[in-house]
This record gives C-alpha cells, structure tokens and sequence, in this order.
C-alpha cells in the first residue's frame, strides 16, 4: 500500500462543532485532525500550484496562498429513520500505521462525537464509504490489550464488492495490520454487515441511501441524506478536495481504477449541479459543505458554512 511522505502539521481547520441543517436532520461534522501539507501534492498529483491558482474560490478556505491544497480527517454523524448514524470512522487512536502522519494518533475525537449527542453506546449504525485506512480506524478501540468494536451496540455496513475484493487482495502487511486491527474484530464481533448496493443505490433506513460510486476502490459508495425536500451527498473518496470539481479528471494515487474514478466523478457531479444539494465532502476542510454550481464545461464549489455552536441531534 502507497503512503504519502507527511511529516509535516498541516494549517489547521479549527476544531469546531459545525453541523448543517438537511430538511429535518441535522448532519454533525465530528473532526479528528487535519492532514498535513504534503498530503495534497501527494494524493492529487495533477492538483499543482498554477492548477489551483486558476480557481481563485479555492482559496483561502480549501487552499492556501501557496497553491498547497488543505484536506482533513473527519466523520459525518447523524440521527434518521430514528437512527444515530456515522459515517465513516476516520484514522483511529493508538494504531499502527505506516504513514507517519496517522501512527499512534492521540485525538480527542470520542469526546467530539459525545459532544454532538453521539457516544460509543448510542450509535446505532455505521456506514464505511470504503475500507481504506483513514475511513475504518474508530471501527475499534484498545480494552484489555485487544481491539474491540467501539460501538459495539451498532451494526457495521459496507457494500458486499468492497469486502470482496479485499478479501481476494494480495495484501502487504501494513494493510493487512489496518484489516487485523480496524476491520476484522468488527466482523468477530458479529456486527459487520455487507451489502449488495445495485445501480441505482440502496436505502439503508428512512432518508439514507447508500449509492455507488466506484473507482476509488471497487465497491466505494457515497451516502445521500434526503429529508423534507431537502438533499445532501456525503463523499467519501469519490472527491477528495473541491479542486476535482473544477477538474473531475484530476485523481488520486491511490485510486484502484482511475479512468473509473474519474467517470463517478463526472455523474456524480453533472446529477448535483444546479440542484440545491448539499455536498458534504468527507476530507473537505471547513466550511466543508457547499453546492454544485456549474462552471464553463466544470464546475465549482459554492461553499455553505455550518453552524458551529455545539449541536445534539
């Protein structure tokens, strides 16, 4: 598995508790970290300084003066269908990792969620985009020198051709470490569930939809959250940074298909435009939501600020 040479701190985010109103839910940005500078150059290669600089909405928010794109570490969490949902588990506390901007992180990230109304006894159902390191880590916790599931009241979700295809992967160590610590214990647990998401997405509850979105990783999905008319996408890695708005066929490094990637992007994109929706991008620093506007034969983000008192659900 590919690591990004980060070392180091990237500028920070703010630690907030921002939150957006879609119709009746309330959807909680629950932040863990920001990544550091390199990542960007690292992940989005094609993203360069003089790319950047044509687009003078990127910054100051979702890029600095000198081009270098900003990116965080995040989850999405939520209450629907009656529900307490999250959505994607970020990189985990105290793990192993051969990147050495996410080895034994040390983050107050329960606390955050707790602060939303969501605790590890609470949650009902979490939602894995994918099962990439830095979606997967709060899956478990260290207790007595084991890992364990950290919600051990919910159930865990990922499509079926995600699971499978990892499965089936000739896995260097490191990943199978993410697997043995972040991924298997859930399974043991008896509380992992895979599902087969069809072309045209899957409902998981009343008002949240799991929708393909492959290329990424083969069985990558985003979530939609609808509720009183109103819309939102949460990404995951199907766009990493604002700047793929303005150019979809920028991808990541890390991509296991990228000419796929790269037509998810476009669909996903040219269904959003113009319609008022709430794209909530899952390594998006703040204001981290906006809508998709287009622009020219692309399109750009249209940046939506969240409320940032602390909010329960």
């Amino acid at each position: 598995m590919r690591t990004a040479p980060l070392t180091d701190p990237a500028p920070s985010s703010a630690a907030s508790a921002a939150h957006w109103a879609v119709g009746e839910i309330t959807v909680h940005r629950i932040d863990e970290t920001p990544l550091p500078a390199p990542t960007g150059p690292w992940l989005l290669p094609a993203a360069t300084a003089d790319v950047v600089a044509e687009h003078d909405w990127l910054q100051p928010d979702f890029a600095g003066t000198d081009g270098v794109l900003r990116l965080d570490s995040h989850s999405f969490a939520l209450v629907v269908d009656g529900l307490r949902v999250l959505v994607d588990t970020g990189i985990g506390n105290g793990k192993t990792r051969s990147n050495p901007a996410w080895h034994n992180l040390r983050t107050d990230y329960l606390a955050r969620l707790a602060a939303a109304g969501f605790t590890p006894g609470n949650v009902d159902l979490v939602v894995l985009t994918h099962l990439h390191t830095d979606h997967v880590g709060w899956n478990t916790r260290q207790a007595g020198g084991a890992w364990v599931p950290t919600f051990p009241n919910a159930r865990y979700l990922t499509a079926k051709t995600e699971y499978d295809f990892w499965a089936a992967y000739d896995m260097d160590e490191a990943r199978r470490g993410i697997f043995r610590d972040s991924v298997l214990p859930v399974e043991e647990a008896g509380l992992l569930d895979l599902i087969d998401v069809p072309d045209e997405g899957i409902d998981v509850a009343d008002g949240l939809r799991l929708v393909p979105a492959p290329g990424h990783t083969p069985g990558h999905v985003a979530v939609e959250v609808s509720s009183a008319g109103a819309s939102a996408l949460i990404t995951g890695d199907c766009i990493h940074h604002p700047v793929q708005l303005a150019h979809p066929e920028i991808g990541s490094c890390v991509d296991t298909d990228p000419v796929q990637a790269e037509a998810t992007r476009r669909t996903l994109l040219a269904r959003l435009a113009g319609t008022g929706a709430l794209v909530l991008g899952t390594h998006f620093p703040l204001p981290t939501a906006g809508r998709v506007v287009g622009e020219g034969d692309a399109y750009r983000l249209e940046a939506v600020t969240g409320h940032t008192r602390p909010g329960v659900a």
